[in-house]
């Protein structure tokens, strides 16, 4: 009954788990709640003399585990439901919130480590499972690298000996009973010519000194071949991935952190295998070697050895207990800081405007500051480190050194056999050493690959179903039905949206920021999907077309265009990466681009700057309608590609606009009155509904938010000024 009455004063192991079941992020730490409430538990059961407190811990550290288990079993239960989901293409959104929810403690853990939070270090091992998977491609190159360590490690243990039997030959002993049965012309020579003994012996040192360094250096090319070509996939693979992911993601996350994973935290891999894990495979079967045949030597001596073991442990776990967290702030703080040049330069029309380069400059060398204090600080902590195992060793060989040269004295071991003890335990030491080091920057290398594997946790939002088809054959016809869509925040910004549209025709878009326009856009080439309704292109919801199939089939025009660093003709075969001069050329005369192209120093082949510096607004703008031209896609979508340009230009980029139209299904983002009057149909867009449509003269006559908007527009004013906002929201509330 004692024991019943104990089990019921704590909560069940069920219960414990129905909490866990409550979220998976959430689960972890319920459990670390949970733990103290035990141990709170515990220490009043003890003071009335109810229980013993280990046993206690024991039933505590039970529970935890077992909970801990339940939250990684529901997670990995989530993650497989998920995927099925995904690939019957039954998930309309994977980035929507219940979604996330869904996948589990671990993609919840790597989510958490991308916006610079911490997983926790029982995830150290699968980490490790995970990089070496990396491995896998390149199976026969470790292999060859496990030989090469093998052999060097056997060449070392090879080495003090032709020395250690000089030694003892010089001192008047006889040669080793195993080396003359082993090579019997030593003892004849030993006899004739001690001389040509001695030379022989040294000469087979010199030989396994050489040939040793040849497989060390032979080694460390095949290893660091072996890293570079990992990285190398690494990368390739975290960038596509990067790229697969939607279209929120990069909209609501640095820049600079995504080049900093790449760029930087990709090398972490290599350093936590390359630098990490074969040091540490290779210093361990190094120490067993070595320490067996220090045992075979001499037993006390080998036994001595063990002594610095606990003082080497002791160290490292202190050292590794805090060098993970502040690697990962150091990584934080490096990714912002880049982040920081990413943003002065990329406004540095700003900066300049407002003469604030002191001030960004002050911004960056006191975040330049903060990092380099913290790097500093793992420095000489790890310098620290290397000092102290450095002097536990230094000890521990003067210990062994003391207790040999006694049992020299006492003819227990001869000078020969001293010397080899002393250079094994030099074997054993390095090893121990490089563990202990090893370790430590495994705890360093596993804070960027924690980063890297937790970009990968990240799921794209759209995926092909498994029955998805081809959109080759698409014609243009757009139908939307019933549309709304919520943003993984919460925030819902359409509502009911629908309307058709057919080749030939273009649909104005129209309303405040914050409207919704250049969400619905985006749900035809699928950057979003939407929560209810259908999109359809051909009567086919746009779910069942392949996402790169679709977004072949329709051509964008954005406000700001965007053009890459190189030549023109580069730029405008990126519409078609197969266009030929002739094509190009046709594209760019129908954007009315030819002309200033031609003038250029080298035309076609001149090289233009990042984001297109050296062009006006109006030529960037025709570049990117030639670009789209050049694509000949059937449905057009337009970002009000003229609210930039100053007349002159609006008229040439409206004569290029009117080429591009023809035959084509176009949306378009007006901000212009131009623009509205040549619309087939208007939407009016007010809150994420559609609070008007029709053609322009119908509109002015039925709609008063639309006449106040044409009104402002037709003044030169924009829809985004504060004083239109508060007056187009008081005529929309009549």
């Amino acid at each position: 009954m004692g024991l019943h009455r104990r089990r019921r004063a704590g909560p069940r192991r069920d219960d414990v788990g129905s909490r866990g079941r409550r979220g998976g992020a959430g689960a972890g730490r319920q459990g670390h709640r949970l733990h103290r409430r035990l141990l709170q538990r515990a220490r009043a059961r003890r003071r009335a003399g109810r229980d013993h407190p280990r046993r206690e811990r024991r039933r505590a550290r039970g529970v935890r585990r077992a909970d801990a288990r339940r939250v990684r079993a529901r997670g990995a239960q989530a993650r497989l439901a998920l995927r099925r989901r995904l690939e019957r293409g039954q998930d309309r959104s994977a980035d929507h919130p219940a979604h996330r929810a869904g996948a589990g403690a671990a993609a919840a853990a790597g989510r958490r480590a991308a916006q610079g939070g911490r997983m926790t270090d029982r995830k150290s091992d699968g980490l490790i499972v995970w990089t070496l998977s990396y491995l896998r491609p390149y199976q026969k190159r470790v292999a060859l690298l496990a030989v090469l360590l093998v052999s060097e490690i056997a060449l070392g243990a090879l080495q003090p000996w032709p020395l250690a039997i000089v030694i003892d030959f010089l001192a008047g002993k006889p040669l080793p009973h195993r080396l003359t049965q082993v090579v019997p012309w030593t003892a004849t020579l030993a006899v004739s010519s001690r001389f040509g003994l001695l030379v022989g012996v040294v000469i087979a040192g010199v030989v396994l000194q050489v040939v040793n360094q040849f497989v060390s250096a032979y080694g460390t090319q095949v290893q660091v071949d072996t890293g570079q070509r990992m990285v190398y996939d690494l990368r390739a693979r975290l960038f596509e991935h990067l790229t697969a992911l939607g279209l929120h993601h990069h909209l609501t996350t640095s820049t600079a952190d995504a080049v900093y994973r790449v760029d930087v935290d990709a090398y972490a891999i290599e350093n936590l295998v390359m630098s990490g894990f074969f040091p540490l495979a290779t210093s361990i079967v190094s120490l067993s070697v070595m320490f067996w045949i220090l045992l075979r030597l001499n037993v006390t001596i080998a036994l001595l050895s063990l002594t610095v073991v606990p003082f080497l442990y002791l160290c490292l776990r202190y050292y590794t207990s805090t060098l993970v967290n502040r690697e990962e702030r150091v990584k934080e703080l490096e990714s912002k800081l880049l982040e920081r040049l990413y943003e002065t330069f990329g406004a540095i029309r700003l900066v300049k405007s407002f003469s604030r380069e002191t001030h960004e400059l002050q911004r960056y060398t006191q975040a330049g500051e903060t990092t380099m204090k913290a790097r500093i600080a793992i420095t000489w902590q790890s310098s620290l480190f290397s000092v102290v195992v450095s002097t536990i060793t230094i000890l521990g060989t003067a210990l062994v050194v003391i207790v040999g040269g006694s049992f020299v004295l006492n003819g227990r071991l001869t000078i020969g056999q001293l010397y080899v003890v002393i250079n094994y335990l030099g074997a054993v030491y390095g090893p121990l050493s490089a563990i202990a080091h090893t370790t430590g920057q495994l705890q360093g290398a596993l804070a960027g690959t924690k980063r890297v594997r937790a970009m990968f946790a990240l799921m794209p939002e759209t995926v092909d179903a498994p029955d998805a088809i081809d959109a080759d054959a698409v014609k243009g016809v757009i139908r939307v039905e019933e549309v709304g869509f919520t943003y993984p925040n919460g925030k819902r910004v359409l509502h009911d949206i629908s309307f058709s549209a057919r080749p030939g025709e273009m649909i104005a878009l129209v309303g405040l920021t914050g409207a919704g326009k250049t969400t619905l856009v985006s749900l035809l080439p699928r950057f979003y999907d939407a929560t209810t309704g259908r999109v359809l292109i051909d009567d086919i919801d746009v779910r069942k077309y392949k996402v790169r199939s679709l977004r072949e089939r329709i051509s964008i025009v954005l406000q700001d265009p965007v053009l890459f660093q190189g030549t023109i003709a580069d730029n405008l075969r990126y519409g078609r990466l197969d266009a030929t001069r002739e094509e190009i050329e046709e594209a760019a005369r129908a954007a009315h681009a030819h002309e200033f192209i031609s003038k250029l120093p080298k035309g076609y082949e001149t090289a233009i700057a990042q984001a297109g510096g050296g062009l006006s607004g109006g030529e960037r703008q025709r570049l990117s309608i030639a670009r789209a031209i050049l694509k000949d896609a059937p449905i057009l979508i337009l970002d009000e590609p003229t609210s930039s340009l100053d007349a002159i230009s609006e008229e040439i980029v409206f004569a290029a606009i009117r080429r591009l139209r023809a035959g084509r299904t176009t949306i378009v983002i007006a901000h212009r009155l131009s623009t509205v009057r040549d619309a087939d149909c208007i939407l009016v867009l007010d809150a994420g509904r559609i609070a008007a449509h029709g053609r322009h003269d119908e509109l002015l006559q039925t709609s008063e938010l639309y006449r106040r908007m044409c009104a402002r527009l037709s003044v030169g004013k924009s829809l985004d000024d504060p004083e239109t906002v508060d007056e187009l929201i008081e005529a929309a509330k009549r």
